[in-house]
């Protein structure tokens, strides 16, 4: 039976003596203890942090911000968009870097939030930038982004989704609109939503979880 590849990855990392059992206390899964993606040009190493007295970073540590605009949001977002947790992204992220998978991973967070911290081989990409009631869109810088990053061609005036590319967004979590209100957008504007991941978790769950973050 053919292996995943984010196991075969795992298994040749530890093989080599880059993670061992005795050094990895704190695991992502029984199997999986690490990813290892490019970041910027660099490799990065995505692991839970192995310190058991870590505590969550401070800005993730409110329960409580008004709602609206921080509302919770739903499990399924839009027919067809598929939810994703953290196990699946690293799965997705790891077969990226063994090659048999690829799209884009796609912060949605404003700069000010995206400065703080992000995932590793994260882009952002603003929902100010694709959300057309945002007081700072431009409708050439959204044209340019589905053309340039997304893959989508126009012809005669309308856009050819035919051969858009795989999009993975996040924001700051369940509470947080950000990435939803990117990803209902372009729905709206013809993206085909089962091309669209939505890690709903976002920062608040990575932070949860220890996981490597990266600052630009």
């Amino acid at each position: 039976m053919k292996q995943p590849a984010w196991l075969i990855g795992a298994t040749l990392l530890a093989a080599a003596g880059v993670v061992s059992a005795e050094e990895m206390k704190v695991k992502v899964t029984p199997d999986l203890e690490s990813v290892t993606v490019m970041h910027e040009g660099k490799e990065v190493v995505i692991k839970r942090d192995q310190d058991p007295d870590s505590r969550i970073a401070e800005d993730y540590t409110q329960t409580s911000r008004e709602c609206p605009p921080f509302c919770v949001q739903p499990m399924q977002l839009l027919p067809g968009v598929h939810t994703i947790g953290e196990i699946e992204l690293l799965e997705m992220l790891a077969d990226r870097a063994m090659g048999e998978d690829e799209f884009l991973l796609i912060d949605s967070r404003t700069p000010d939030w995206y400065n703080k911290g992000t995932i590793p081989s994260a882009q952002n990409i603003p929902w100010t930038q694709l959300h057309p009631e945002a007081s700072t869109f431009d409708p050439f810088v959204a044209e340019t982004l589905l053309i340039d990053e997304f893959g989508v061609k126009k012809t005669d005036g309308l856009f050819d989704f035919r051969d858009a590319k795989k999009l993975v967004l996040f924001c700051n979590g369940p509470w947080c609109g950000q990435s939803p209100t990117n990803i209902r957008a372009m729905v709206g504007m013809g993206y085909p939503a089962d091309k669209i991941y939505w890690y709903r978790g976002g920062m608040q769950l990575w932070h949860t979880l220890g996981l490597t973050t990266v600052e630009p």
